[in-house]
């Protein structure tokens, strides 16, 4: 039998919200997948005292033996809404169970978001990745933990192109080892090393597994998993790709911003300190493309008109590692973007010659303090753009000249 925990409970009290949420009283123990643990003589003293207890159906079947008989017992199931308006009925100290540790993307995060105003208890256990970390003597401080347990793919997607060392993974049932590994392989990042750790905490079926991408790739694990990726190469992260290093539309190479002027837009984008950018006419995706490799963090919503750029984009992404761009093909003034995050940065890279409207609906959305930035080819574009942030009750902040080879000078333009 091991103690409940190295750790100290930890309390928390939050902001008040409302008197009803003041009077929610929980405290949350952390527990591995096995009956073999011990509690704390203070959370053994917070089950002697409770009548209310919750948890999942596995964490019911693991502390049964320890509550008393005449608890009540809540189960934790979806819709959540269910659950936290029968403990909003209760005016005593809640006691719940939740795996690992309940403050690492855990429930005792979960009820803080709720329940602003509640006084929390916890009692932490080992959380997954720490337990994979232990079991291969890894140190583990610099290690990026991201969470996919129905959560979206960016912050992973974000660890991966910042090449982080270590990376630690919250799965589902949905986002496997096996599919994590097949998307790493889809945009060539096969430079990393997967440690799986199944059913961790349970003596009789726990597995730790340490294998490359490909095999993962190819295998099916438990449900209840975690993986660690070590990284053993550095992946190539290019600053200024060479334009002929892009797909191009058959026949037009030249169609492509290129590399000094895409560099400048991206200066003037202020991408490292922007979070959603937009990229209006991407063709090639050259833009948005180098805008991921340099700000992994940036959400990128880019929009085409052209059939075959779907092709394109989707083979520049693959080719230069960078996943988590959403593209959208179609008329871009056509196109409805009320569930597209709005942006703070903007390039327009093509208009068709409805410069004034693009600017215009881009203006709607575009969030406060915003850019749009816009690369000008020719007097007519250049005296449009001008007219279209005047309009739109913005101005030009900046603005370069660049003449490059034989090309026309081109007109880079900032607004705000």
């Amino acid at each position: 039998m091991q103690p409940h925990s190295p750790m100290p409970y930890c309390a928390i009290r939050t902001r008040n919200n409302s008197n009803q949420e003041e009077m929610c009283s929980f405290t949350v123990i952390g527990i591995p997948d096995s009956k073999e643990f011990m509690l704390t003589d203070e959370a053994a003293n917070a089950l002697s005292h409770a009548h209310y207890f919750s948890g999942g159906k596995r964490h019911h079947q693991l502390v049964e033996e320890l509550i008393p008989e005449d608890a009540e017992w809540i189960d934790v199931t979806v819709p959540l809404k269910n659950v936290f308006d029968r403990y909003r009925t209760i005016d005593s100290d809640i006691v719940v169970f939740a795996s690992g540790d309940p403050l690492f993307f855990g429930y005792a995060s979960t009820l803080q978001r709720e329940f602003p105003g509640a006084k929390i208890k916890v009692y932490p256990w080992f959380n997954s990745l720490q337990s994979i970390a232990h079991k291969l003597v890894l140190p583990y401080q610099e290690m990026r933990c991201v969470s996919l347990t129905g959560r979206p793919w960016h912050e992973f997607y974000k660890a991966l192109i910042s090449g982080e060392r270590l990376i630690g993974v919250l799965t589902d049932r949905v986002r496997t080892p096996k599919a994590i590994a097949e998307r790493m392989l889809e945009y060539g990042y096969s430079n990393y090393l997967m440690t799986i750790g199944e059913n961790l905490g349970n003596k009789d079926t726990e597995k730790i597994s340490t294998m490359s991408i490909e095999e993962a790739s190819a295998k099916d694990f438990e449900p209840l998993n975690s993986i660690i990726l070590t990284r053993q190469t550095e992946h190539p992260r290019p600053f200024g790709i060479q334009d002929s290093e892009f797909a191009h539309l058959p026949g037009r190479e030249k169609m492509i911003t290129k590399m000094p002027i895409r560099l400048l837009a991206l200066s003037m984008l202020d991408i490292h300190n922007r979070t959603s950018m937009w990229d209006v006419g991407f063709c090639t995706g050259s833009v948005s493309i180098e805008a991921k490799l340099q700000a992994p963090h940036l959400t990128i919503n880019a929009f085409e008109v052209r059939k075959e750029s779907k092709k394109l984009i989707e083979t520049n992404c693959r080719k230069f590692g960078t996943p988590g761009i959403d593209y959208h093909i179609g008329d871009f003034l056509e196109y409805d973007i009320s569930d597209i995050p709005a942006p703070d940065t903007v390039f327009i890279g093509g208009h068709g010659g409805k410069l004034y409207d693009i600017v215009a609906k881009i203006r709607k959305v575009l969030l406060p303090g915003g850019i749009i930035v816009f690369n000008s080819v020719s007097a007519d574009s250049l005296k449009m753009f001008e007219e279209s942030i005047k309009n739109a009750g913005m101005r030009i902040s900046l603005r370069h000249t660049l003449l490059l080879d034989a090309f026309n000078p081109i007109t880079v333009m900032q607004a705000k």
